[in-house]
């Protein structure tokens, strides 16, 4: 794997703080010229540091303001049944996250909605048709206590 040494790691937090600064911006920052800069940015993107650059978009202007944690425990667990349900909620837009779990749950989904009754049919139309689920359990955030979608670096 490559070795990230003090100005990848520096740079990539400053890209994580703020993807929209330009290459002058963190030049400057960094205390180097420009072309150091974009030459170490492309190499970051090609070794797949940099996965993407997206903008944070407001929940709550959306009029998606309820999270939900959706706990999904399958009937079987055979390979063929995983699969089938991960190629099911990769198709529901409503589906922010999607992690398989190891333990008493199969899957977590990080849904965010405009109600409860938004939900309730979201799962009643939609995700209870994927087969073979088992149980659903949801529980709902009552406030964000820390969000960070950045990644600690070195």
């Amino acid at each position: 794997m490559e070795q990230l040494d003090d100005i990848d790691k520096k740079l990539l937090r400053l890209l994580q703080a703020d993807a929209k600064l330009t290459t002058k911006e963190l030049a400057a920052t960094l205390g180097l010229t420009l072309s150091p800069v974009y030459e170490r940015i492309k190499r970051l993107e090609n070794l797949g540091f940099i996965k993407q650059y997206v903008a944070i978009l407001d929940k709550e202007l959306l009029g998606q303001p309820i999270t939900i944690f959706c706990q999904v425990s399958m009937r079987y667990h055979d390979k063929a049944f995983i699969e089938n349900f991960e190629k099911e909620i990769q198709k529901l837009e409503e589906v922010q996250e999607c992690y398989h779990m190891a333990g008493q749950v199969d899957f977590l989904l990080k849904i965010n909605m405009g109600s409860l009754d938004e939900y309730h049919g979201f799962v009643r139309n939609k995700l209870s048709k994927i087969e073979n689920i088992g149980t659903l359990n949801s529980t709902f955030s009552l406030k964000v206590i820390k969000q960070s979608l950045g990644y600690r670096v070195g």
